[in-house]
């Protein structure tokens, strides 16, 4: 492997402040920081744009400039509206984006060399996304209106009626009823085309999909045929099937007839992110091979549009992608994956399959290039994510932007270092300590055992805004986490492991995994531990709960998973369950009850935090009511924090920084 990497060490020590007037991070700290969005870098490679988002300031939400010999940077835009999808011209001499300075969310336009931005569109509807043809001349757009609508007139008096009705009711005829956090309706995300004339307000749009009564998968997966003539979009087919099937397909319009040809019919499995390549030559997109499982390894398939062949082109190749995208010479993609605790970048060869790791330490993304030079944002245990450049071949590495300096100046984090050991069947399993912030050599610290959720995730190598380890190496514990079989980045193999087996491997890997690190680490104090943790990490606090009953001082369960059978019947995307658990639960009783936390509440009796979002409907709050009705009526010393507003994740920032504080309460009043 070509690579000229900082070695962890050297990775986990840049951030950490030096002074002796160091603070500790706080959730205050947290909500702060400045967070990077929109990172391309100029077609000539000369500017770096990137949106920032300062902290939770109102009105501070806009685009900049930096350039790349100097570093100077410059604010391109300063209205009191936000920006949002920003995108180079092809010229390099400005950027398009979305924002609603005229009242509603439409397309913008500004010079890189100063001036008003222009407006594009004025369409009766917000614009909720939009992407270019390589002519600029053709605009595809997101819209939400009723499916069957020829014109916007039509959706508008739609939502006009339905906010007239006095009743207040919904009513269905198919699932999914709701999704996610919100209860469904009759209107859809559909994909419109637009053309772009110079001078001219664009206001009429031609919806491609009108009489889907579906939503496409939104922006980020359409691409335009650089030809202009077609364009190529991922969604499910309409149908009944929606909330127990994850079969996406990629779909072909013709933007001379509007004729549209699925091109993925014959895989029953999910199909993903179609990108043409530059030259027209090619189209490429991700794709599994299970039907009825998220989780399946994205592989990368690519069509040959001259003769129609569809390739696979690193079988092999053992990792799933998350994105990716052509090189400026149409040979290879630079694509990025999970990868034992980190997500990486790496080059795929399209012809030959040989994929070559690029860089490998954080978590990388929004890759974008100029010639030889990739461009892409980092974070990492050490601190949150700036703009980071690297030669393709791997040579090169250094840090562009640096948005949170000050914010972090005085900030002291703790070391860390990921470590392995042998799980289940004697199989490696990896993890990661933290130390707690202010450390000192020859003390005992408590335990923060962290379980992440999925369970096909992972709690690796990242500085996260909702779980940040960071926080409770601050608050003086040392933090244990463990990417436990069915954790993904480590094969396919590993990630499927938990199918069917919830409650067996990957309890194994978490108790051998804390056995093996605190007699490794002797500043662990094992006897002080608490574990927590959220969905499927919550689900484990219930099973940790029946079945490692004497395992810790204290549990901390966020929308945990307690009663198999009656999570099945709220839950909205059903492909999940009916995937890791053999199908819909009255043909496979025995897999829902075998690690159903509700059976062995009869071991429970360390004392439980529970927490959950109203608006929860992946992991409705049935279920932590059954697990703090449990806990009430043993007597076990529990309480229950229930937030309105949020859903499946605590989003908003005061609600945020009052979950930690619950946390670190009932933390602090059992592990000392």
């Amino acid at each position: 492997m070509k690579t000229k990497l900082l070695p962890l060490v050297a990775l986990m020590a840049l951030p950490l402040a030096t002074t002796t007037s160091a603070e500790v991070l706080t959730v205050d700290k947290l909500n702060s920081l400045n967070q990077l969005h929109d990172v391309a870098i100029s077609p000539d490679g000369s500017q770096l744009l990137f949106g920032l988002k300062k902290g939770q300031e109102k009105g501070s939400n806009h685009l900049y400039l930096q350039n790349i010999k100097d570093n100077s940077v410059t604010q391109l835009t300063s209205h009191s509206s936000s920006e949002s999808s920003a995108v180079w011209a092809n010229d390099g001499q400005g950027v398009y984006f979305l924002s609603s300075r005229s009242g509603s969310n439409q397309l913008w336009y500004i010079s890189v060399k100063g001036g008003e931005a222009q407006q594009l569109t004025n369409f009766p509807l917000d614009v909720e996304g939009f992407k270019l043809s390589n002519d600029e001349k053709q605009l595809a757009l997101s819209f939400t209106v009723l499916p069957g609508c020829k014109d916007f007139t039509c959706s508008l008096e739609a939502f006009a009626n339905e906010k007239a009705k006095k009743h207040n009711t919904r009513a269905y005829d198919k699932l999914m009823v709701r999704h996610w956090d919100v209860w469904l309706n009759k209107f859809k995300s559909h994909l419109f085309v637009a053309k772009l004339e110079q001078g001219k307000l664009t206001t009429q749009a031609q919806d491609l999909m009108a009489d889907w009564d579906t939503d496409f998968a939104g922006m980020g997966q359409v691409s335009f045929n650089p030809n202009g003539e077609s364009i190529a979009f991922s969604a499910k087919t309409p149908g009944v099937d929606h909330a127990w099937t994850t079969n996406w397909d990629i779909f072909e319009v013709s933007l001379k007839d509007n004729s549209i040809v699925n091109l993925t019919e014959k895989n029953t499995a999910w199909d993903a992110m179609p990108v043409y390549s530059a030259d027209g030559r090619y189209l490429a997109y991700k794709a599994m091979k299970t039907p009825v499982y998220e989780s399946d390894k994205f592989s990368l398939m690519v069509k040959d549009l001259r003769t129609g062949d569809v390739k696979d082109v690193a079988p092999l190749w053992d990792r799933s992608i998350s994105s990716f995208q052509f090189s400026q010479d149409n040979r290879s993609v630079y694509a990025v994956a999970q990868d034992l605790g980190q997500k990486s970048i790496f080059d795929i060869d399209v012809q030959f399959g040989e994929v070559t790791p690029i860089y490998n330490q954080g978590y990388a993304g929004d890759v974008t290039f100029s010639g030889n030079d990739l461009y892409f944002t980092l974070h990492n245990l050490a601190g949150p994510s700036d703009v980071y450049t690297i030669k393709k071949d791997g040579y090169g590495f250094k840090q562009i932007t640096d948005v949170n300096k000050a914010k972090m100046a005085d900030v002291k984090l703790g070391e860390f270092e990921q470590f392995t050991f042998k799980g289940w069947n004697n199989e490696t399993v990896h993890g990661y300590w933290v130390k707690p912030a202010n450390y000192k050599e020859g003390e005992k610290y408590p335990i923060a055992f962290l379980v992440h959720g999925g369970p096909q995730g992972s709690f690796g190598n990242m500085f996260h805004y909702r779980w940040n380890a960071q926080l409770w190496a601050a608050q003086g514990y040392g933090v244990v986490m463990v990417d436990f079989h069915g954790s993904t980045g480590y094969g396919q193999e590993f990630t499927d492991s938990i199918s069917h087996d919830w409650g067996g491997k990957p309890l194994e890997d978490l108790q051998k995994g804390l056995e093996f690190i605190t007699k490794q680490e002797k500043w662990l104090d094992r006897d002080n531990a608490c574990a927590l943790g959220a969905s499927y990490g919550g689900y484990m606090m219930n099973w940790i709960m029946g079945n490692w009953s004497d395992g810790f001082k204290c549990i901390i369960n966020h929308a945990g998973l307690f009663d198999m059978k009656s999570f099945y019947n709220v839950t909205e995307e059903l492909w999940f369950p009916e995937h890791d658990f053999g199908g819909p639960i009255w043909e496979k009783p025995e897999e829902y009850s075998k690690f159903d936390p509700s059976r062995f509440v009869d071991n429970w009796k360390m004392p439980m935090l529970v927490i959950q979002g109203e608006l929860d409907y992946r992991v409705p709050y049935g279920q932590s009511l059954g697990a703090f009705t449990t806990l009430q009526r043993k007597g076990i010393d529990s309480r229950l924090v229930m937030f309105p507003d949020e859903d499946h994740h605590i989003r908003k920032p005061d609600n945020l920084k009052e979950w930690y504080r619950e946390v670190f309460s009932w933390m602090e009043k059992y592990v000392k």
